[in-house]
C-alpha cells in the first residue's frame, strides 16, 4: 500500500463538478455584491478569481455550474470564453460560451485554444506538488540512503554516480533522492505525524549487487547537491498531478496549521501551509476550510482575572496535497494576518 497517500489528479487543466455531482445547496449561494452578468477569461485567470466576481464563497462553484452539451469539452476554460450568469427557476446558474473562434471565408476555420485556465495558481505550490513529502517512521527507516559519492566525493551532482545501499521501494528504476527536512509532531496530542522530505535531485538505478545491497545510481537532474545519507523515493510516490474539486470540507477536532512552507515567516494570500490533518481524518484535496486566527489573551482591568478573546475568521485555504495524518494546503483568503497555530473549520 502507498504510505505517501498522494492524490492522483491530472497537471494544469481545469475540470468542474457538475450538478450532477453534488447536490446544489441553493440556501447556500450568494451572489457577490456589485457581480457582473458575463465574464471574459483572460490569461493569468484562475477559476477560484472568476468564480469570487460572482460569488461570496467562491469554492461553491460546483454546485451552480451549468454544463453546455453543445461545447465538445465544457471542463475546459481557456483565455477568450465568456462566463456568464443566468437564471433557471429564480436560481443563479453559472454557464460558459466557448470563445477563441474565428471565422475566415470561404470556409471556416477555428483558431487553436490558449492554455486551459487552472482552478488555482498553480505557479504558487508547483514546488510543493512534486517536490515534498510527508512519510512516517518505518518508510524513512526503511528507504535507500545514499552511501558515498564516486571517487569518495562528499557532494555530488547531475552526471555523477553515487553509491546507495537498501532495498528500493517498488520496482522502479527511477528514483527521487530526497532530504528529511524535519519531523512534525501535532501540538496538542504530540503524535509524531511524519518527516517532511523535499527533493535534491533524480536519477536511475543502473545496477544492484545483491550480496551487499549496494545500489549504483547515476545522477542526471540535480536542484541541490547530493549528500550521504539522502533517501531514494520511487517516481510513482511524487509525481502527482493538480486539477481540484472544490468543496466544503469535513468538521475537524484540533485541527491547525502546522507550518508554513517555502521559507516565509507570515502567513498571507497564496502561501502553502501544512496542516496536522490528514486522510485518516477525511481530508481530501480540493477541500476548502475556514482559518480562524486565535484570540490574545488579555488581562480584565476590573478583576484582574486573565481572559482569552474569542478566535476571529481570518481567511480559508483548500488542501492541495493530503496524506495520511497530514496535509498541505495553499491560503486563498486573508483577511486578517494568520499565524502557525490558528484553528481549522468549517467555512
Amino acid at each position: 500500500m502507498n504510505r505517501l497517500l498522494c492524490a492522483s489528479l491530472t497537471a494544469a487543466c481545469l475540470l468542474l463538478g457538475s450538478p450532477a455531482q453534488a447536490e446544489v445547496r441553493q440556501d447556500r449561494i450568494e451572489l457577490a455584491e456589485g457581480h457582473p452578468t458575463e465574464y471574459v477569461v483572460v490569461k493569468g485567470d484562475t477559476l477560484w478569481d472568476i468564480s469570487g466576481r460572482f460569488l461570496k464563497l467562491p469554492w461553491l462553484w460546483p454546485e451552480i455550474w451549468d454544463v453546455n452539451p453543445q461545447i465538445d469539452n465544457p471542463h475546459l476554460i481557456y483565455p477568450g470564453d465568456v462566463i456568464y450568469l443566468r437564471w433557471v427557476d429564480g436560481q443563479p446558474r453559472l454557464s460558459l460560451q466557448r470563445g477563441g473562434v474565428k471565422k475566415l471565408s470561404p470556409q471556416a476555420r477555428v483558431q487553436p485554444l490558449d492554455q486551459a485556465i487552472p482552478a488555482i495558481p498553480l505557479r504558487d505550490i508547483i514546488g510543493f506538488l512534486t517536490d515534498n513529502v510527508i512519510v512516517d517512521q518505518d518508510y524513512l527507516d526503511g528507504a535507500p540512503y545514499v552511501l558515498a559519492g564516486d571517487n569518495n566525493r562528499i557532494i555530488s551532482g547531475a552526471g555523477d554516480r553515487v553509491y546507495a545501499r537498501g532495498e528500493p521501494v517498488g520496482d522502479l528504476s527511477h528514483q527521487g533522492v530526497f532530504r528529511p527536512a524535519r519531523a512534525y509532531n501535532d501540538p496538542v496530542t504530540n503524535e509524531l505525524l511524519g518527516y517532511e522530505l523535499y527533493k535534491v535531485a533524480e536519477g536511475r538505478i543502473m545496477a544492484k549487487d545483491d550480496q551487499t545491497g549496494v545500489l549504483s545510481f547515476d545522477l542526471y537532474e540535480s536542484l541541490e547537491e547530493v549528500r550521504v545519507q539522502d533517501r531514494l523515493v520511487p517516481d510513482s510516490e511524487y509525481r502527482i498531478q493538480s486539477v481540484f474539486y472544490p468543496e466544503t470540507g469535513p468538521a475537524l477536532d484540533n485541527a491547525v496549521i502546522l507550518d508554513v512552507l517555502g521559507g516565509v515567516a507570515h502567513i498571507g494570500q497564496y502561501d502553502a501551509v501544512a496542516l496536522n490533518v490528514g486522510a485518516r481524518e477525511g481530508v481530501e484535496p480540493g477541500h476548502v476550510l475556514a482559518v480562524y486566527s486565535r484570540g490574545e489573551e488579555v488581562k480584565d482591568p476590573v478583576n484582574n482575572e486573565t481572559v482569552l478573546l474569542p478566535s476571529e475568521r481570518a481567511g480559508e485555504l483548500m488542501i492541495f496535497k493530503v496524506f495520511d495524518k497530514m496535509s498541505y494546503g495553499l491560503v486563498m483568503r486573508a483577511t486578517r494576518a494568520m499565524a502557525v497555530g490558528d484553528e481549522l473549520r468549517q467555512p
